[in-house]
């Protein structure tokens, strides 16, 4: 093997090492940002429940209230 041909084959092997270490440093930057998105998905599916549950709880107060209402309106056509 000749003195080029060795010493082309020792810049592909760096290159090829830069670029191992480019796709680490992006399969890192990657994982990062899927665990940093999963964890905001779920932050999100809690705030969507938990409005949710108060958009129910609202709709029983306020069926309840029309309801008190009737009957107040009731109660003051008997009196009056």
């Amino acid at each position: 093997m000749t003195d080029l041909s060795l010493e082309i084959l020792k810049q592909i092997r760096d290159e090829l090492k830069q670029s191992n270490e480019r796709l680490d440093r992006l399969e890192r930057r990657q994982t990062e940002t899927e665990v940093r998105l999963a964890t905001e998905l779920v932050a999100v599916a809690t705030a969507v429940r938990d409005l949710r549950d108060v958009l129910l709880e609202d709709r029983k107060l306020r069926e309840t209230m029309n309801d008190h209402e009737r009957r107040i309106t009731v109660l003051e056509r008997r009196a009056g």
